[in-house]
């Protein structure tokens, strides 16, 4: 019996006739989705971090540079704050926007002192907004340094995905939960001056008053469009990301990062582990066509029995 393994899973949606004599029998956890009904294509929208570049462990050291230069302390951690790869994969996965995730640590694990308030804790919500905000500012510049040292490339296939789609006549957007001006800088750095001006709209997490996984980021990308959101296609990597772009009603695929590969993500169209170069895994083509629907992770065996996933 032949019996050829593979990696990924990666269906046409063709007429192809069956194999007489041959069954394929499918064992895979089940997918919901909640894509939309059938809507000709009209835009290409991408979120920023995880996405035009992997960018975790970047913000993860941007973070922790921060907490040692502004003192910072809770009162049951023992030294400075410092968030290590592990604990970072999961609030990166957990909490959207750079100032709610501080938000979220400093309300569990106790406000800190640090030298923003002379090396006391806030006193009221005030000193909260006052350090988080100092904090987050100082952290964006550490990042942006990262990002202008040129070390920083984009993810393999986004930057030829935005041709094809400027190519094919699609509208380009970027929405990103980071603050703008890391956003602009981190586009300016990683498109080109020339993409980024031909961009169609960019939204940041200071554009709109709710963060992923909350929808509203992508609605207002379609409102300033002029696009129907089922007419959009969204690149995100991760959950959070999932949610708000299927919330808004648009289709969504996902190029996962290490820290989000685990995930489930119900009703993505497409998971793939990058863009791809050459041979290009995603194309402007197949998007537009809606030929594949499509997830690397997923190992299974072709016999001339069938297809066994596993």
């Amino acid at each position: 019996m032949a019996m050829k393994s593979a990696r990924g899973l990666n269906l046409g949606l063709s007429s192809h006739r069956p194999i007489p004599g041959r069954s394929i029998t499918v064992k895979a956890a089940p997918r919901t989705s909640s894509v939309v009904a059938h809507a000709a294509m009209k835009a290409l929208i991408f979120d920023c971090d995880g996405v035009i570049l992997e960018s975790e462990d970047l913000h993860r050291r941007a973070y922790n540079a921060t907490f040692k230069h502004f003192k910072v302390k809770c009162g049951g951690v023992q030294g400075y704050v410092d968030w290590d790869e592990s604990f970072y994969d999961m609030l990166q996965n957990t909490v959207g926007g750079g100032k709610p995730k501080m938000r979220w640590y400093f309300k569990r694990n106790g406000w800190p002192a640090s030298i923003v308030l002379d090396g006391r804790v806030p006193a009221n919500e005030a000193e909260e907004a006052l350090l988080i905000d100092t904090l987050q500012d100082w952290k964006t510049d550490k990042y942006q340094q990262m990002i202008g040292s040129g070390e920083v490339e984009p993810r393999p296939g986004v930057l030829r995905l935005m041709d094809e789609a400027r190519a094919a006549g699609l509208k380009l957007a970027v929405c990103s939960a980071a603050t703008k001006s890391s956003v602009v800088f981190t586009l300016k750095n990683l498109l080109g001056e020339g993409r980024f001006q031909g961009l169609d709209c960019f939204l940041a997490g200071d554009d709109v008053d709710k963060k992923k996984p909350d929808p509203k980021i992508y609605r207002v990308a379609a409102e300033r469009l002029g696009v129907n959101p089922a007419e959009c296609v969204v690149v995100e990597d991760s959950m959070i990301g999932l949610q708000a772009a299927t919330g808004a009603g648009m289709r969504c695929i996902i190029t996962y990062t290490p820290s989000t590969k685990s995930q489930a993500f119900p009703g993505a169209e497409r998971i793939v582990c990058e863009l791809g170069a050459y041979p290009a895994m995603v194309t402007v083509k197949e998007l537009m066509d809606r030929r594949i629907v499509q997830d690397d992770r997923v190992n299974f065996d072709v016999t001339d029995a069938g297809i066994f996933f596993g």
